[in-house]
C-alpha cells in the first residue's frame, strides 16, 4: 500500500491524466461518431504512457522492449482509428454537399450578389477599392448582409455558404487578382460566434524586425553561449569564469545544449518555410541555471491558418524534445562505474519522465547514494526541461500557441491565467517558477494575432499530437516524492 505521502502525487498523476482524457471527450461528443473516434486516437496516442507511468507507480518495471511494443502497438491503432474517421468522415461530407446542393437549388442563380449600403459611417477603405471587393462574394461563398468600418479595414457580416478553408482560399485569391497585395482577408469568429469576413491593408501586417533588434538577438545568442559554457563548469564543480584555462572541460556540455537549441529553432524554421510564414531571428534568454531557457521567435508574416499555427509552433518542441530524448536515453545506455559524473541519486527524482526512464535502464544502480551517468544524460536532461518550460500552455510560448491552434483563443486566455496564477505559486519555493512567471507576465501573456483563416479547426491527428505534448510537458516538470521515490527504488 502507498503511504499518506504518496497519496497527493499519486492523485495528482490521475488527476492530470484523466482531465486531460476527459477535456478531449467533452470537446468530442457533440460532433457524434467523428468525435469519438477522434477522442479514441488521443487516448491510444496516450496509452502507452499512462500505463508506462500507472505500472511504474504499481512497482512494476517495462524494460526497453516493452516501451517500444506498446509505442508500436499503439502506432497500428493509431493508423487504424484514422482509416475509420476518414471513412466516417467522407461519408459525412458527401451528405454536407448533397444538402448544400439542394439548399442552392432554392437560391437565386447568380455568382455575386450586390451588398446592402447598411454601414452609417464612410470606411477607412476608398469606395472604388470597397465596391472591388464587395464583387469578391457570392451566394456559393459568402453572402454578406452588412458592411462596418472596422480599424483601418471593414467587417462584413452574412452567411457562410460552404467549407471555411475552401472558401477563405477562393475569396482570398478573387481578392488578390482584383487588388493584388493591397489588403488581407481574415476569415473570424464573431462574439456572437457567427463567421464573419475582415479586410484590413497589408501594411497592417506584422513589421520586420530592425537592425537594432537583430543586433540584441546576436548579443543574446553570445550571453547564452556564455552560460551554457558555465553550466558546463558548473556542473563539473568549477567556474569558468574564474578558472578560464579549463575551457575545453565546459565545451562538450555547451555544445551538447547547442544543438538541442538550434534543433529546436531549426524545427520552427522549417515547418514556417512550409507554410509560407517568415519567422523572426530567436531571442534566446541565457540562464546560470541550465545554459538557456529557450528563445523568443515572433512571427514577421500573417499565419494562414490554425493548422499552420500548430504546426509551427509543435515543430521546435518536437525537434528539440526528440533530439534530448535520444540524448539522455543514449547517455543511459553508455553509464557505467567510473563514467564522468557521479550524481546522487535525489537528481532523478526531479522528473517523473527522467526517473522513470533511468530506472528503466539502470535499474538498482539508482540505489546507491551516488549514480554514475554519462555526461550525455546531463545534457539531455536539461534539453528535456527546456523542451517542457516552452510547452506550457500560455501566451506565445509554443504551448500556448499550440493550444491556440486547437481550442481557439478564448481557451488559450483561460490557460494562460491559469499558468501564470499557478507559476506563481510555485516560484514561493522554486526561483525557476518565479524566473518564468515574470517572462510571460511581461514578454509572452498576449496571445498570438488571429491567422488569416480562423474558422477552420486543425485535424483530430494534430488535436491527439496536442494532447500528447502537454501530457509529456507535465511529466517532465513534475517531480517524484522522495517517499514514491524510495518505493521505486529510485534512491536509498
Amino acid at each position: 500500500m502507498f503511504t499518506s505521502s504518496e497519496t497527493p502525487i499519486i492523485a495528482a498523476i490521475v488527476l492530470i491524466a484523466s482531465g486531460i482524457l476527459g477535456w478531449g471527450f467533452y470537446r468530442a461528443r457533440p460532433f457524434g461518431k467523428l468525435g469519438i473516434l477522434a477522442w479514441l486516437q488521443s487516448v491510444v496516442l496516450m496509452t502507452p504512457w499512462l500505463l508506462f507511468f500507472g505500472l511504474f507507480a504499481a512497482g512494476i518495471y517495462i524494460n526497453i522492449v516493452g516501451i517500444l511494443f506498446l509505442v508500436v502497438a499503439s502506432a497500428g491503432l493509431y493508423i487504424f482509428l484514422g482509416r475509420k474517421l476518414r471513412e466516417a468522415g467522407q461519408d459525412a461530407i458527401l451528405k454536407q454537399r448533397a444538402t448544400e446542393r439542394l439548399a442552392a437549388q432554392g437560391d437565386k442563380d447568380s455568382s455575386v450578389i450586390v451588398l446592402p449600403e447598411l454601414q452609417l459611417e464612410p470606411t477607412p477603405i476608398p469606395e472604388a477599392d470597397l465596391s472591388l471587393i464587395r464583387g469578391i462574394f457570392g451566394i456559393d461563398t459568402f453572402f454578406a448582409t452588412e458592411t462596418i468600418p472596422y480599424q483601418e479595414g471593414v467587417v462584413f457580416k452574412g452567411n457562410l455558404r460552404g467549407e471555411p478553408e475552401a472558401v477563405h482560399n477562393r475569396l482570398t485569391k478573387s481578392l488578390r487578382e482584383r487588388l493584388e497585395d493591397k489588403y488581407r482577408l481574415f476569415l473570424v469568429e464573431n462574439t456572437d460566434g457567427k463567421p464573419v469576413i475582415i479586410i484590413l491593408p497589408s501594411r497592417t501586417d506584422p513589421q520586420r524586425a530592425q537592425l537594432a533588434q537583430k543586433a540584441f538577438a546576436v548579443i543574446l545568442f553570445i550571453a547564452t553561449i556564455a552560460t551554457s559554457l558555465e553550466v558546463g563548469g558548473i556542473l563539473q564543480n568549477f567556474d569558468l569564469f574564474s578558472n578560464p584555462e579549463r575551457f575545453a572541460e565546459a565545451l562538450p556540455i555547451a555544445l551538447g545544449l547547442s544543438v538541442i537549441l538550434i534543433s529546436h529553432e531549426v524545427g520552427h524554421w522549417l515547418l514556417a518555410r512550409r507554410h509560407q510564414v517568415k519567422l523572426s531571428w530567436p531571442f534566446f534568454l541565457p540562464a546560470v541555471q541550465i545554459g538557456s531557457f529557450g528563445a523568443i521567435t515572433r512571427f514577421e508574416s500573417l499565419v494562414p491558418s490554425r493548422k499552420a499555427l500548430f504546426d509551427i509552433a509543435l515543430a521546435g518542441p518536437a525537434f528539440g524534445g526528440i533530439t534530448s530524448l535520444l540524448l539522455l536515453v543514449i547517455g543511459l545506455l553508455l553509464s557505467h562505474p567510473g563514467s564522468l559524473f557521479q550524481l546522487p541519486n535525489q537528481f532523478f527524482q526531479g522528473s517523473i519522465l527522467v526517473g522513470s526512464l533511468a530506472r528503466v535502464v539502470l535499474g538498482s544502480a539508482l540505489q546507491s547514494p551516488v549514480v554514475n551517468i554519462h555526461p550525455l544524460v546531463v545534457i539531455g536532461w536539461l534539453g528535456l526541461v527546456i523542451t517542457a518550460l516552452n510547452l506550457m500552455p500560455a501566451g506565445q510560448l509554443d504551448g500556448g500557441r499550440i493550444v491556440q491552434a486547437i481550442y481557439g483563443r478564448k481557451t488559450a486566455g483561460r490557460t494562460t491565467f491559469a499558468t501564470i496564477v499557478l507559476l506563481a505559486i510555485v516560484s514561493l519555493g522554486n526561483p525557476l517558477a518565479m524566473y518564468w512567471a515574470i517572462v510571460i507576465l511581461f514578454l509572452q501573456r498576449d496571445l498570438e494575432r488571429p491567422s488569416l483563416n480562423e474558422i477552420s479547426e486543425p485535424d483530430d491527428a494534430r488535436a491527439a499530437l496536442c494532447l500528447l505534448a502537454l501530457f509529456l510537458m507535465i511529466a517532465t516538470l513534475l517531480p517524484l516524492t522522495p517517499a514514491l521515490a524510495g518505493r521505486l527504488g529510485i534512491g536509498s
